[in-house]
């Protein structure tokens, strides 16, 4: 007989964001239609409570999954799930990513009650982003536009926080995830979404991966049936461009992998300058893949072509 995994008391350590509870939750009614028991163990992170700094600038967003790492360790939790962009490149030791699920949209979202789009802002706009891979994509596109009067400016906090921020009148426009709205049922207050030839999404952007202590093998036999095998070498492509990189939120890059119709992987990266002293480095790489290690190996050629193309690691993190 088939052995299948016997049915598990599975704790879920999650942020307390609306969009983070949603993914929890989402993972809960997965694995309690498998019969597994479930409870959710909702946590602040420091990178919740500090608001008022770039990320890049506090130490990454390692800071939104070290107290559900902590969680594991201590056995609070089995499980923490997450947003794979805010998942640092190198796990601690004695973690691992048991599962990555298939992807929603990847892509970026332009979000605004007035513009449809960026050659609709008025003069002296102000657009906000978190991101510093955004950042550099829109500044690249401003300026083709000829238009520097545009001010982009930082934006930080939650997603509900970062929509009132906009609806307050602080910004003319934000550019956020599509995933984020899409599981939040808020698709509606997109105006724009971004094709990645004019914003090329994050390593890991629109996915989902839980993370489990490395010893836990009947978690990892419990999440097998939700990975999405052909999502988790598409990301590992991607999240090994940002590792061989620096693998930092403080790095203005981006990377994104998809499917091409003959089958191979086709795998893109862009780097950019933050002060704008450097032009936006472009370059891409196709390869069959099959396995993990075959996307992996595609990554570090992709990465070795963005060195070569002039695009530099920050120095300490070389």
């Amino acid at each position: 007989m088939p052995h299948t995994p016997a049915a598990l008391a599975i704790t879920i350590a999650t942020r307390e964001s609306r969009l983070a509870l949603w993914q929890a939750e989402h993972v809960k009614a997965l694995l309690e239609g498998l019969g597994h028991r479930v409870t959710l163990l909702g946590m602040t992170t420091l990178g919740d409570q500090i608001l008022d700094r770039s990320l890049s600038k506090v130490g990454g967003k390692g800071l939104f999954v070290k107290e559900l790492e902590l969680a594991l360790e201590d056995g609070r939790a089995d499980i923490a799930v997450h947003s794979l962009k805010d998942v640092p490149m190198e796990l601690p030791a004695g973690f691992a990513l048991a599962c990555v699920m298939e992807r929603e949209d990847p892509r970026d979202a332009w979000v605004s009650p007035h513009c449809a789009g960026l050659a609709d802002l008025p003069a002296n706009a102000v657009v906000g982003t978190s991101s510093l891979r955004r950042l550099v994509l829109l500044r690249e596109a401003l300026d083709a536009m000829g238009r520097q009067d545009v001010r982009i400016e930082p934006l930080r906090g939650n997603l509900d926080t970062r929509l009132r921020k906009l609806d307050e009148g602080l910004y003319h426009a934000i550019v956020l995830a599509a995933a984020g709205l899409k599981r939040l049922g808020l698709g509606a207050r997109i105006r724009h979404i971004f094709d990645p030839v004019e914003s090329l999404p994050a390593a890991g952007q629109g996915a989902l991966g839980i993370e489990v202590r490395a010893d836990r093998a009947d978690l990892i036999a419990a999440l097998a049936p939700l990975v999405h095998p052909a999502t988790w070498m598409r990301v590992a492509a991607e999240r090994t461009v940002s590792r061989a990189m620096g693998g930092s939120c403080s790095m203005p890059l981006a990377a994104y992998a998809d499917w091409g119709l003959e089958g191979a992987l086709l795998l893109q990266a862009a780097w950019g300058d933050p002060d704008g002293r450097q032009r936006v480095v472009r370059v891409s790489d196709h390869a069959e893949v099959n396995t993990l290690a075959e996307a992996e190996a595609l990554g570090q050629r992709v990465a070795q072509a963005l060195r070569a193309a002039g695009a530099a690691p920050p120095a300490a993190e070389a």
